[in-house]
């Protein structure tokens, strides 16, 4: 049968990369539904309730401030050992469309520990819309992607196994979700340590929420003590960042 040739874009051939180099990590995951009855009660009082990556994105940051393994990355070189950083980066999958075609690209989103929620959301909510050109991290990937396919391997190769390359290019964790799609079961892949994806909250207030983790860093313990952690800073500390900024929202 004969078909069309057709050209491989720059966030495509992107993608191709990102999963040759995800297949390198030793990864395993673990799912369990959380209870978030007390947010969803906080984001019912909000006029403009943040986006669920944005939630995820602080809440887990919140979490990985009193577990150091989940700011700890394997690295290769000079010689094989762990690196962890005194501060969580996230890569949040951000869902383009451009010219007719659809794709994913990472926003790396740092500093959380000392910025609000709201200022983490609406990055990601300029990811999501802003023209690509105007995202810093979408013009590196892109630039970096018009590379010859030997460069482009050897320098991901690179990036992944210097701890402070791997730390600005993949950060310490990653959250990707299609839940604005309906329900479903995600099981994403990423050369990110740690990479977390959630679903849609049922009826009964509960979100099913996986974690992925990179196994030569941490053991299964370590992840079900953090999505135990990550249920308890959902309905507390987020939940009152929320009612707060919605009780500033109302008081004009």
């Amino acid at each position: 049968m004969r078909g069309t040739k057709r050209k491989i874009s720059l966030p495509r051939r992107f993608l191709i990369d990102f999963m040759h180099a995800s297949m390198r990590v030793p990864a395993i995951s673990f799912s369990r539904p959380l209870d978030v009855g007390p947010l969803m009660a906080a984001r019912a009082k909000a006029k403009s309730p943040p986006g669920w990556a944005a939630v995820f994105v602080k809440a887990f940051a919140i979490v990985a401030q009193d577990e150091p393994v989940l700011r700890t990355l394997y690295v290769k070189l000079p010689w094989p050992h762990f690196f962890e950083l005194p501060r969580s980066v996230a890569m949040v999958a951000v869902a383009r469309t451009e010219c007719g075609e659809e794709f994913i690209l990472p926003e790396k989103v740092p500093d959380l520990e000392s910025r609000s929620l709201a200022e983490i959301d609406a990055q990601i909510r300029r990811a999501k819309n802003a023209p690509i050109e105007d995202i810093p991290t979408f013009r590196k990937i892109l630039r970096a992607s018009r590379l010859p396919l030997p460069l482009r391997r050897l320098s991901w190769y690179l990036g992944q196994n210097f701890g402070r390359m791997c730390a600005n290019n993949f950060g310490t964790f990653g959250v990707t979700s299609v839940a604005a799609y309906g329900p479903g079961d995600l099981r994403a892949i990423s050369p990110n340590p740690f990479l977390i994806s959630y679903g849609v909250v049922g009826p009964d207030n509960r979100i099913d929420v996986s974690l992925r983790w990179d196994h030569r860093v941490t053991d299964a313990v370590a992840a079900a003590r953090a999505l135990n952690r990550l249920e308890q800073v959902l309905n507390t500390e987020i939940s009152a960042e929320i009612l707060a900024c919605g009780a500033h929202q109302a008081g004009p």
